[in-house]
């Protein structure tokens, strides 16, 4: 009688992870990470274009400094500049909306990618 319920439970649990970890990779699908110069930069329509993909911020959007310390605002993005975006992607197709961006001081290799914990 206790193998029987110990089975029970076990398929539960095992029927359960499968179902929350495919919510997860759901939800990855529409994440998007990326590296890259900044191409175009519009901070009137809070607007810039990183490999030449079309990035957009709002209010909730949090700039962070390469020491992953938080910055105040878009004044310090230019053109030319290397970045770290974290964003999702509109599912209409639409520009892609910016979570958090980090200004870098270069393009960070995969060498170097130990010193930079935000970069995954």
């Amino acid at each position: 009688m206790k193998i029987k319920f110990f089975g029970e439970k076990v398929i539960l649990i095992v029927c359960f992870l499968l179902l929350f970890s495919g919510l997860t990779f759901a939800q990855e699908k529409d994440a998007v990470r990326i590296q890259g110069k900044v191409m175009e930069l519009d901070v009137k329509k809070n607007m810039m274009v990183v490999n030449e993909k079309v990035f957009v911020w709002d209010p909730d959007t949090f700039f962070y400094n390469e020491n992953g310390s938080l910055i105040t605002a878009a004044d310090k993005l230019k053109t030319k500049t290397w970045v770290y975006i974290e964003g999702v992607r509109d599912r209409k197709g639409g520009p892609i909306t910016i979570k958090k961006i980090y200004l870098l001081p270069k393009y960070i290799s995969a060498k170097e990618r130990h010193l930079y914990p935000f970069i995954q």
